[in-house]
């Protein structure tokens, strides 16, 4: 996973190729937004950001209250759907 996250465009790349999977196996837009919010868990607690972007997301995910760490989650996977 290091090498996705080396670089913000591939980090989404790889967010929106799973987003994708995710839809195309029957997936709510709730339940990914809910593993995205896990992923970001884990990221946060278990990988250091390797570029600026990142740095600036694990800073408000380090300052937000749990829902706003959901809306962190819910706005990268429009972010990617938009891409």
């Amino acid at each position: 996973m290091s090498t996705v996250l080396s670089n913000f465009d591939t980090w989404k790349h790889f967010l929106s190729d799973r987003v994708t999977q995710a839809k195309k196996m029957g997936l709510t837009e709730d339940t990914i937004a809910n593993l995205a919010y896990e992923i970001g868990s884990f990221l946060d607690e278990k990988v250091d950001p390797k570029n600026d972007e990142e740095s600036v997301l694990k800073q408000l995910w380090d300052v937000g209250d749990e829902s706003e760490r959901k809306a962190i989650a819910s706005c990268m996977v429009k972010l990617v759907e938009h891409s």
